[in-house]
């Protein structure tokens, strides 16, 4: 009989996915932000790489935690469940509030202080999904108070793990080969 509240990190993953495509967003759009912030510095990288690096992410405990009630959270806010100022809160993403990052950071945190410097970066540009989750929440539809920091957070581990990809690679690298693949079971 299996615990319940206890998932395989394959289910978290398919959960995940589930939850995102809920809330409106892609596995895709959310690799698209990591390979924009990582091909800045690399050209050895693919979006192919991105998508696994966010899948890899997405199957994380701690991730499964934070994306879950990180949504359910929005969700409630736009079913009007919250009492008091906390709804207004929410449901103007309230530039004060700041507990919506702290989700974010920790999330990116699984990746270091470069995770973090990451999520630093996307959640002040907005890039792509980032900003349109954004403007949804702010123009009065759909509530993305916790999600977009949580999905700009996914992104910033990727590119991050993609990162460290590429350097493991490079130092175990022989100086005969010329190409560099990546390993992305790390």
């Amino acid at each position: 009989m299996k615990h319940i509240g206890l998932y395989s990190r394959d289910e978290m993953l398919q959960m995940n996915i589930k939850t995102l495509e809920e809330r409106t967003v892609s596995v895709e759009e959310i690799a698209e932000v990591a390979y924009r912030q990582q091909a800045k510095w690399s050209k050895t990288i693919s979006m192919q790489d991105c998508i696994d690096s966010v899948h890899k992410i997405l199957s994380l405990r701690d991730v499964f935690h934070i994306l879950q009630l990180g949504a359910e959270i929005d969700r409630l806010t736009d079913e009007n469940q919250f009492k008091g100022p906390i709804q207004d809160i929410l449901k103007v993403d309230l530039g004060m509030f700041g507990i919506d990052e702290l989700f974010g950071l920790e999330l990116a945190g699984l990746y270091g202080t470069i995770g973090k410097t990451n999520f630093g970066d996307i959640d002040v540009n907005k890039p792509l999904v980032v900003n349109r989750l954004n403007g949804e929440g702010k123009e009065g539809g759909m509530c993305h108070t916790f999600l977009d920091d949580i999905v700009g957070a996914i992104a910033a581990a990727a590119s991050t793990r993609v990162a460290q990809i590429i350097n493991e690679m490079q130092a175990q690298k022989d100086p005969n080969v010329e190409e560099i693949t990546l390993d992305l079971d790390l």
